[in-house]
């Protein structure tokens, strides 16, 4: 039994709360098949022998292939998205971005938008919304499928012409099989092997990345210098980068009381590795202890999910804000005077640039070739991976954050992109010549 348990929570921290609540539905409500295809049925046990294919599909049915068929005499090209979800909590970052990117590349090439998730069917008020927000209309009607990857049942069609872009290794490596290789646009946004130990995870995830049949789109310039460097020359000839934008109607500077403390933002997820939880929560309350952050005048908003309850020096309790929608986190953005933000990898991460682009000052991490993000804001402070170099740095951040007229300077002199066009004009410009 905690071997079994023990498997489901790993399930758990590699696919999410969203794709383990499809398979226990899915468990709960369809009788097993002679090949049970939920991983939860086919866990295996100590009382019965499991063949080697079944021990691997149990343990990565995230990469079980896309089920398609060609149709030779399609009349409509397709732009597909392939992703877990785009539920209303997997909208930030990585799949707004993707959302954006195949909306303009489907325009730009007079095609349709099909979006096919893997954990849970669409909704398409979520994509809906996050288009609308960005002043983006598809010109086709947006096709949605779910092509979840324990059903056997599903099938959806192909055209010579149409496009996928995938958005993960797992996604990649679950249309590889399906899909002409040379139609994939793999839009990577992180080292991904950094989300593993070293095992098989880190392996299959590397031998996606090395692939040098498909397309590869970097979120960054920072990232896509830093592969280079790691030695994937096949990105280097194969791959593209953009800066991600800001659109000024959704980030930037709200409006507070003026007798209202002082807003202090730290993102907290303990369940994502990569975002060092409980570094920066001993960060916190070694800034508290120092009274670098005086809670006299400084309110702290937990912001994330899966948040523990924290009580900090002296019984401070924080303010926990958990799976907000869009709207609600641009608009808590806005009123962000500091900001921690860490990101164990060599990607800037999201959060940090959102708070910046919103008119607040922020504290990240070094990592790698990620040693100075202040062409992007001034506002913006990087420091070693070290409790008393972060905390110095907050101890700078806090003489910014509270100097109005330097913040604002640093605010009004940033150098993040702010329509989502031009971040992706060349690309998309070059895709519709080649493909």
């Amino acid at each position: 039994m905690i071997d079994r348990l023990y498997k489901v929570y790993c399930y758990w921290r590699i696919h999410g709360s969203a794709a383990l609540r499809q398979l226990i539905i899915y468990k709960l409500t369809h009788k097993p098949q002679h090949f049970t295809d939920p991983m939860l049925e086919s866990l295996p046990d100590n009382n019965r022998a499991i063949n080697a294919a079944q021990i691997s599909q149990s343990r990565f049915q995230a990469v079980t292939p896309l089920r398609s068929y060609f149709l030779p005499m399609s009349s409509t090209r397709r732009v597909n998205i392939v992703t877990d979800s785009i539920s209303s909590g997997s909208l930030f970052g990585g799949v707004g971005t993707a959302l954006i990117f195949a909306a303009l590349l489907a325009n730009k090439l007079n095609a349709q938008l099909r979006i096919i998730t893997r954990t849970e069917r669409a909704k398409p008020g979520n994509v809906d919304h996050v288009l609308s927000l960005y002043g983006i209309k598809p010109e086709h009607e947006i096709q949605f499928k779910f092509a979840a990857f324990y059903d056997q049942k599903y099938q959806f069609d192909i055209g010579k012409d149409d496009l996928f872009i995938t958005t993960s290794w797992w996604t990649t490596a679950a249309a590889l099989p399906s899909v002409p290789n040379d139609k994939i646009i793999y839009l990577l946004q992180e080292d991904e092997r950094m989300f593993y130990p070293f095992g098989d995870d880190r392996l299959r995830c590397e031998t996606i990345l090395r692939n040098r049949n498909i397309r590869f789109l970097i979120n960054t310039q920072l990232l896509f210098d830093h592969l280079v460097h790691d030695g994937f020359d096949n990105i280097a000839a194969q791959g593209s980068w953009f800066e991600p934008s800001f659109p000024p109607q959704v980030f930037h500077p709200g409006t507070k009381d003026k007798d209202a403390k002082r807003t202090f933002f730290f993102y907290a997820r303990p369940n994502n590795l990569r975002n060092l939880f409980y570094l920066g929560i001993d960060v916190i309350e070694q800034a508290i202890t120092q009274q670098v952050l005086d809670l006299e005048h400084w309110e702290i908003f937990l912001v994330g999910k899966d948040i523990p309850d924290v009580t900090f020096d002296g019984g401070y309790v924080p303010v926990k804000c958990e799976n907000l929608s869009w709207p609600k986190y641009a608009q808590l953005a806005g009123t962000v005077d500091l900001g921690l933000s860490l990101m164990y990898t060599p990607h800037p991460s999201y959060p940090p640039l959102d708070l910046v682009a919103s008119g607040a000052v922020v504290v990240t991490n070094r990592f790698a070739n990620k040693q100075d993000l202040s062409a992007y804001s001034a506002n913006l402070i990087c420091a070693d991976l070290d409790r008393d170099a972060l905390v110095d740095a907050l101890s700078k951040a806090v003489g910014i954050a509270t100097d109005s007229g330097l913040r604002e300077q640093n605010y009004r002199n940033n150098g993040l992109l702010t329509d989502w066009r031009l971040s992706f004009a060349s690309i998309i410009q070059k895709l519709s010549e080649e493909v």
